[in-house]
């Protein structure tokens, strides 16, 4: 099958070349140029055009930043769904807001093109290692058609329901992790006044029973002083006004989850919205 990959950031770039190493017919494209480990793959193709990257593929896997970007991209006169094969996949990977996706698979079909949601768990090492979890929407079959080269960006595929609920699903995720984020920064740095040295804070805390596995993923961060995005702090605001959005179109108040977002917030206005999503701490330690 001839697979096309749209949007090179962080992530992108690292799916995309781990199934050029898995010698899959592949061409990928980036608004910006941007090159990708294509690992010896002859069949890896650099589009110049999002719309001839799209025109032969059986399956187009989409990174993108936001919605706004996704619809710039793939909807209206200039959009590559017009320029989609028949009966293609569009497998969007981006987080974006469950009533989003289903705007995604409408289009999809106005252009006879079918859609999954498939956003994924995981940040730019679990992509460089192929490690993401893929979280689903849509129909089974589908899915199936486009697993083998999941399987290889991947090491476990969820499939949580029809359209929409693999991005429902992704919010939920992102939505305690940037809270989880927040928690550990406020404990570590209240520790820390009462005089506790922020080395011992930083080892022993993700290890206790109040420990998360991303607290011990961004505890060595920190301790460096190191703010490498990973998960850049300005996705995980943009993660946060899309929760709020969702939330209100279905009643539901999000207490903590929108104060959290104010912090986020506040911290992309200070200049850290490209650091790390950890930098959230180096932004309370300042804000004193």
């Amino acid at each position: 099958m001839k697979i096309a990959f749209i949007g090179l950031g962080i992530m992108g770039s690292r799916m995309a070349a781990n199934l050029a190493k898995n010698n899959v017919d592949l061409t990928v494209y980036n608004r910006t140029p941007k090159k990708i480990e294509t690992s010896g793959n002859k069949n890896v193709k650099i589009a110049n055009s999002a719309l001839s990257a799209v025109k032969d593929a059986d399956i187009v896997f989409s990174m993108l930043s936001a919605p706004e970007v996704v619809e710039s991209v793939f909807f209206g006169k200039e959009g590559v769904l017009q320029a989609m094969k028949e009966d293609a996949i569009w497998a969007d990977c981006s987080t974006v807001n469950p009533s989003f996706s289903i705007r995604e698979a409408d289009e999809a079909k106005l252009n006879k093109v079918r859609f999954l949601d498939t956003p994924v768990s995981g940040s730019k090492m679990a992509a460089q290692n192929a490690e993401l979890v893929f979280l689903v929407g849509g129909d089974a079959n589908t899915l199936n058609e486009v697993a083998p080269y999941i399987d290889m960006m991947s090491k476990k595929t969820l499939r949580i329901g029809e359209i929409s609920k693999g991005t429902s699903y992704k919010m939920l995720i992102n939505m305690m992790l940037a809270q989880t984020i927040v928690i550990f920064a406020e404990t570590v740095l209240l520790g820390e006044k009462m005089g506790i040295s922020k080395e011992f804070l930083l080892d022993t805390i993700p290890n206790s029973v109040v420990g998360s596995p991303v607290s011990k993923m961004k505890a060595q961060g920190i301790k460096n002083d190191d703010y490498e995005a990973h998960f850049p702090l300005e996705l995980m605001l943009k993660d946060l006004n899309l929760a709020s959005i969702t939330a209100e179109e279905n009643e539901q108040p999000l207490y903590l989850a929108n104060l959290a977002k104010e912090l986020y917030a506040e911290a992309a206005k200070a200049g850290m919205g490209r650091l790390d999503v950890s930098a959230i701490y180096k932004y309370l330690e300042q804000k004193k």
